[in-house]
């Protein structure tokens, strides 16, 4: 069957399906969320490495006062190796949306992904994220307006309502199909859960029954097993990690291998992972500079430690830190004394 413009699941050959998003041809069906402060340029190169097959961008404001500013330049900034150059956008106002849509693709993106799934208040204050999904003709109007304004593939983020009694992610992502949106992605929970229960793949799995574009099913995939058991119930086309990736970015590899060939890969060796952190770190150094870098690193490597040794006292050293050089020589001897240990 041709393809018709629109987003879609294709199957291969040998009957793994692959999604495509607009003209894109994902590689796998794990993708990385947008997550603000997290997912920077060398984050996503990272999680690319190690298989996610989409990574977006941190979410960007359509706000005109803050386009051109230096923190927008660092969350724009892309490169190659991160993959396709998916930019997450988020505002309330049909035209101003619309108009931040075309300056990044001016600006290099390649598909343009609307947040309407943050739960943060400072963005709902301004009927922002998640706070959409209580207007439903505003919803269509925002989409609607980027579609038409842009000639990449839109996409959608949302939850499954913004309260209990107010579920109505099916009636969104109907919105969304009608609107020209290309792929939906649910966060299983409502405004009102935050991050707090489970994720409501009941929901997810309704919503797939009811739309043909390709959805996207996030929350709670922490692990190659539950992304597989996500993708089975729900009947999503491809799986969103997270919070899931915090310290983790080998999780990507874990997941595409039992999703798309099912077997198992154990975690990389502890020498593959003090080398990748060491990377990662030294990355975010040259990419915000001495300045902010060596803040910036402190937040990943509370996290990668989680993972390492949760119970060492090694954090609080770490964040006295502050020159950049230091807290690379400290990560080092750190991890020798693992090795030795």
């Amino acid at each position: 069957m041709p393809y018709t413009g629109r987003g879609r699941v294709l199957s291969t050959l040998r009957g793994i399906e692959k999604v495509r998003i607009g003209s894109y041809q994902l590689k796998n069906r794990i993708l990385l969320a947008p997550m603000a402060g997290i997912t920077d340029q060398p984050f996503r190169k990272l999680c690319a490495a190690y298989g996610a097959g989409l990574t977006f961008s941190e979410m960007m404001s359509t706000n005109p006062q803050v386009w051109h500013t230096e923190k927008s330049r660092l969350r724009l900034a892309h490169h190659q190796a991160a993959g396709i150059n998916a930019v997450q956008i988020a505002g309330s106002d049909p035209k101003e949306i619309a108009k931040a849509a075309q300056i990044n693709v001016d600006y290099g993106a390649e598909i343009i992904d609307i947040n309407m799934g943050c739960p943060a208040k400072k963005v709902n204050r301004k009927m922002a994220g998640s706070a959409l999904l209580q207007y439903p003709d505003l919803v269509r109007q925002i989409l609607e307006h980027v579609v038409n304004a842009v000639s990449v593939p839109v996409t959608l983020k949302i939850r499954t309502g913004w309260n209990k009694e107010h579920r109505n992610c099916v009636e969104i992502a109907k919105i969304a199909e009608q609107s020209g949106i290309q792929a939906l992605t649910i966060h299983g929970r409502t405004r009102e859960c935050l991050f707090e229960g489970n994720a409501e793949y009941d929901n997810i799995k309704a919503v797939k029954r009811q739309v043909s574009i390709p959805v996207i099913a996030n929350g709670d995939i922490t692990s190659a097993e539950k992304a597989k058991s996500v993708l089975e119930y729900t009947g999503a086309d491809a799986v969103m990690i997270g919070r899931g990736a915090l310290g983790n970015p080998w999780l990507f590899k874990s997941v595409e291998s039992l999703v798309e060939t099912g077997s198992i890969v154990f975690e990389p060796s502890l020498d593959e992972k003090c080398g990748v952190i060491l990377q990662h770190i030294q990355s975010l150094h040259q990419f915000y500079g001495e300045e902010k870098g060596y803040r910036i690193a402190r937040k990943h490597v509370a996290w990668y430690l989680q993972g390492i040794q949760p119970s060492s006292n090694f954090k609080q050293t770490f964040n006295a830190i502050t020159e950049p050089q230091e807290q690379l020589i400290a990560l080092e001897e750190f991890f020798n004394s693992i090795r030795n240990g």
